[in-house]
C-alpha cells in the first residue's frame, strides 16, 4: 500500500489563464472615464528585472485594468498619445478632455 500521490507546488498562471477580460461598459459615461484614467496611471508600466510589470500588483503589463482603462479612454476618443501623456503625468485625478479631431 502506498501513501497519496506528491502534491506538485502550483504552477504561476498568467492572468488569460485565470482571468478574462475585463467588460466594457454598454456606453462611456464620466465615471467610466474616472475610472478609466485611474486605472491607466495607477497600473502604469514599470520596467523591472524581470521586464515590463504593473507597477501596482507586479503582474506583466499590461495588465487587465490597464488594458481596459485604454479601451474605455479609446471609446471615449482620446488618441493614443493622450492617454500616454495621462500616464506620464501620473495623476489619478486628472480629467481629459473630450478629444476633437480638428479643434
Amino acid at each position: 500500500m502506498t501513501g497519496p500521490a506528491p502534491v506538485a507546488p502550483a504552477r504561476p498562471r498568467t492572468d488569460g489563464d485565470v482571468l478574462r477580460e475585463i467588460p466594457m461598459p454598454p456606453y462611456v459615461t464620466v465615471e467610466d472615464v474616472q475610472f478609466a484614467v485611474r486605472a491607466v496611471v495607477v497600473h502604469a508600466p514599470r520596467v523591472w528585472s524581470g521586464g515590463i510589470i504593473c507597477r501596482n500588483d507586479a503582474s506583466p503589463h499590461p495588465c487587465r485594468l490597464h488594458v481596459w482603462g485604454r479601451r474605455v479612454l479609446t471609446l471615449r476618443g482620446l488618441p493614443s498619445a493622450e492617454i500616454d501623456a495621462l500616464v506620464e503625468r501620473g495623476d489619478p485625478a486628472a480629467d481629459p478632455r473630450p478629444y476633437r479631431p480638428g479643434a
